[in-house]
């Protein structure tokens, strides 16, 4: 599968033009890295052009919210001088850390950061095709893709490639792609020749399709003439927010929005009031980005999962399943991550608005040491608990271990969001 890959040049806490022009392109990185995945994305590569350790950690903090903030796949070079700089980048939530070979000192590094995090975790990155042929045996042992920085698409002769590359130009026709795309060794496609396209890369990605080379675009297994619709010809559609699955609206779909929403990624509807197509947050800014779409067993009904940006209700409201008609209480202790994500709030809001007498407060006042003597402890007091007959004893003891975890959470800020996705990247 061919990649579709934006890049964006960190410098000074800012996306800048390029490696050589530091014209701040955007300042709200984070915000520029969630347009690239909603403009259709495959993966992001930040380029760290930061200058001195303080300068890196604050790039690194900025990464790091970028990672929390997309769900593709994110490609980290720029500052690596040893092995705890690979961690760090890995362990900020990137796919890879990605090497620069033009540096010796990262050659150096391969070999053991490649033993101790996995070759699945390494690429490198270069100017210089000899550097390939140069290091063939290492690259080929201890890597897995390979990044070429240039300018020009004419500059990139893929007969020095035997290992999967992303270009990162400067410049390049679309004409320019799919003549590297149609290369085996190019695997994707980089730098400022996506960023200023970044809104296209729905329609690039067609086109390359219809050229014959794979690219991920949303592709059906099921085609309009599978489902079962009614006499107007539409079909309705339960829309679902990916990450809590919660019911945020109802809309139909005729055979054009079904078909444009599998091609542009964002979700398209049919307005039975206007009777015309609608694409979702056209005015509003609130799109929505397909992530699943299913159908029912009786296939008269579609369900959409997607990536919701802004709120979903027309009156301003997140869902449009805001009015309580009945509702039955029902227990927080029913949904755990819901009671997580709560106590985590209370223990956030006592580090922010303090509150006399509060134990919490009494932790945080103490500091660092206090909060990990005590996790301690309460670690131990489950070793303990669990030597005994009675279970009640290890409940206890966990639920104290979890909150003072908790409190070191906050303290470090830490989100049970991070902590859930990397148990799920696991």
């Amino acid at each position: 599968m061919k990649r579709i890959a934006p890049c964006i040049y960190l410098y000074q806490q800012n996306a800048v033009r390029n490696l050589n022009n530091k014209e701040v392109v955007s300042k709200d990185v984070v915000g520029l890295a969630k347009e690239y995945e909603e403009f259709g994305a495959d993966e992001l590569i930040i380029l760290d052009l930061s200058n001195g350790d303080a300068e890196h950690d604050a790039a690194l903090d900025i990464i790091k919210d970028v990672c929390s903030n997309v769900s593709i796949p994110v490609l980290t070079a720029g500052n690596i001088k040893r092995e705890e700089d690979v961690k760090k980048i890995l362990y900020a939530g990137c796919a890879q850390a990605v090497l620069n070979f033009d540096k010796q000192e990262n050659i150096d590094l391969a070999k053991d950061a490649s033993l101790r995090f996995g070759k699945d975790k390494l690429s490198l990155a270069f100017t210089k095709p000899e550097t390939l042929t140069l290091h063939r045996q290492l690259i080929n042992t201890y890597l897995s893709d390979t990044i070429w920085i240039t300018e020009k698409s004419t500059d990139v002769n893929p007969d020095y490639l035997n290992d999967p590359t992303i270009a990162v130009l400067d410049d390049c026709t679309l004409e320019g792609m799919i003549h590297l795309l149609k290369h085996p060794a190019i695997n994707g496609i980089s730098g400022n020749a996506i960023n200023d396209n970044a809104p296209e890369i729905m329609s690039i990605k067609s086109v390359l399709k219809e050229d014959g080379i794979l690219v991920n675009v949303p592709e059906g297994k099921l085609s309009f003439s599978d489902l079962k619709v009614g006499e107007n010809g539409l079909i309705p559609v339960v829309v679902q927010d990916y990450k809590t699955d919660e019911v945020l609206m109802v809309a139909y779909m005729n055979e054009e929005s079904f078909n444009k929403t599998l091609s542009s990624g964002k979700m398209t509807y049919y307005s039975r009031s206007r009777q015309e197509l609608w694409v979702k947050g056209e005015t509003s800014g609130h799109y929505q980005y397909v992530q699943s779409l299913k159908a029912d067993c009786d296939f008269d009904t579609l369900l959409a999962k997607v990536r919701q940006i802004g709120v979903a209700c027309h009156t301003g409201a997140k869902s449009c399943f805001f009015r309580d008609i009945y509702s039955k209480e029902i227990k927080e202790s029913e949904n755990p991550l819901r009671v997580f994500e709560d106590v985590y709030k209370v223990i956030q809001d006592r580090k922010v608005h303090p509150k006399e007498g509060s134990y919490t407060n009494y932790l945080f006042d103490k500091g660092l040491d206090k909060i990990l003597k005590k996790l301690g402890e309460e670690a131990t007091e489950i070793v303990i608990a669990a030597k005994n007959p009675n279970t009640n004893e290890v409940k206890y003891e966990i639920s104290d271990f979890l909150y003072h975890m908790m409190v070191l959470m906050v303290e470090q800020g830490v989100t049970w969001e991070e902590i859930t996705t990397e148990l799920a990247n696991r």
